[in-house]
């Protein structure tokens, strides 16, 4: 099964580019047979670009999330715990191996689907 990520497009062409370990999530979806993450790029891309194999899931409380992945973060500790604030756990997904599109899908044209806020089940 896959789902529908919303990521921001300077983070998406991070996992493209392979120096995106983790996307990191507050909420995630809930199927365990979820085992591809399909990349809508959102503003001002607004594009399919490509899909990631899921790795593993971490889901633990947010010290010990930093803890886990720092040394492949892409993101400082002041933004890890600033984008955490109010939760006391999080999500960490390790991306796997990438596919990246050679040409980017309109969501609503390709699929009749809306961007969505956070996933979609595909």
């Amino acid at each position: 099964m896959k789902v529908l990520l919303s990521i921001k497009p300077e983070y998406a062409e991070k996992i493209f580019a392979g120096t995106k370990k983790y996307e990191f999530r507050r909420s995630i979806f809930k199927n365990p047979d979820v085992k591809t993450v399909v990349v809508y790029a959102s503003s001002p891309v607004q594009k399919v670009i490509g899909e990631f194999e899921i790795d593993s899931i971490i889901f633990t409380d947010i010290e010990n999330l930093w803890k886990l992945t720092e040394q492949a973060s892409d993101t400082g500790r002041s933004f890890f715990f600033q984008y955490y604030e109010g939760k006391d756990k999080g999500y960490a997904i390790k991306i796997g191996k990438t596919k990246r599109y050679e040409t980017p899908l309109d969501l609503k044209k390709d699929f009749k689907l809306s961007p969505p806020q956070s996933f979609v089940y595909i």
